[in-house]
Parts: C-alpha cells; sequence; structure tokens
C-alpha cells in the first residue's frame, strides 16, 4: 500500500479536523495550496525577471506593450486597465521604465494631455529576451505535472475563473 505525499496544508488540515471535525476544509485546502504555489512562482518569476534589471510590474508593462503588436503604442489608460492598475501606479512604472530607455512616451499634436507609450528597440529587444526565460520559468514550476494534468487544470481554472469574471 503506497502512501500520498504530504503538504504543509495537510498539517493545516489536520489541525483543523482535530479540532473542528465538523468544518468542510476542501475550500480551504484549495485556495491555501493555490495561495502557496502563487507565493513560491511569484519569488521565480521575480529572480527571472531581476536577470533583465526588472521588476515584475516593469515585466508586465514590457510585455503588455510587446504583445499589443507593431508599432507596440499604447495610451498609459488602456495600459492600466489592462494590466488593473490605477493610473498613479502605471505612471511610477512607466518614469522607471523611460529612464531605463525601455519606453517612450510621445505626447499628441491635437491633444498635449493625450499621451502614448511605445516599447523602445532597447525595451523590444530585452522584453524578446526576458518573455523567453520568463516562460520557462513557468514550465519548470509546472514540470511535476504531466502535459495531461496542466490542460486539464487550466480547463478547470479557466471555468472557474469565468465564472468569476461574471459575478460583479
Amino acid at each position: 500500500m503506497s502512501t500520498q505525499a504530504s503538504d504543509s496544508v495537510d498539517q493545516i488540515k489536520r489541525q483543523w479536523s482535530t479540532e473542528r471535525p465538523e468544518l468542510e476544509l476542501l475550500p480551504m485546502e484549495l485556495i491555501g495550496r493555490m495561495s502557496r504555489i502563487y507565493k513560491r512562482g511569484s519569488r521565480l518569476l521575480e529572480e527571472c525577471h531581476q536577470e533583465f534589471d526588472l521588476k515584475p510590474g516593469e515585466f508586465d508593462v514590457l510585455a503588455t506593450l510587446r504583445r499589443s503588436g507593431a508599432p507596440h503604442t499604447l495610451t498609459p489608460s488602456e495600459l492600466f486597465q489592462s494590466m488593473m492598475l490605477s493610473s498613479g501606479a502605471m505612471t511610477n512604472r512607466l518614469d522607471k521604465l523611460e529612464q531605463k530607455g525601455l519606453i517612450s512616451r510621445t505626447h499628441s499634436h491635437e491633444d498635449r494631455r493625450s499621451v502614448t507609450v511605445t516599447l523602445t528597440d532597447e525595451g523590444l529587444a530585452l522584453i524578446n529576451q526576458a518573455v523567453v526565460a520568463h516562460l520557462q520559468t513557468q514550465a519548470l514550476l509546472l514540470s511535476e505535472l504531466t502535459q495531461d494534468q496542466q490542460q486539464q487544470l487550466n480547463q478547470l481554472l479557466k471555468n472557474w475563473l469565468i465564472s468569476l469574471e461574471r459575478t460583479p
């Protein structure tokens, strides 16, 4: 008879089961595991981004501009809505990326209040390299799951996210 491996959430479950055996603990187990996976994954991705002298938020801005397609230009509003950030947080990130020479901001000739953000050639080259390392790190995080398990997990999470996105 094989014993199943135990993780840190199992210990928490055992303690609650002893103290409050009437509680349904499956939601806590699922959310607890996702939270711990997210924290460990975030640390690995931060280390990956640091190799490119980027903070995770800076990576996100560059990646959002890159995936928008040529000419890799968006307004700050489009950026912060896509990334679910406040405009203040976005301005701070844009300032830092502009100082690094990875983006440029251009004011409209028709309306000086209107600004566009564009990847510079240096920014485009950097994000093209960084996104490969980012995806390799994500693949490493999932490497203990088979391709079929990854597909199943992806579909379950997609279904869950769709239902949550419908909820106000």
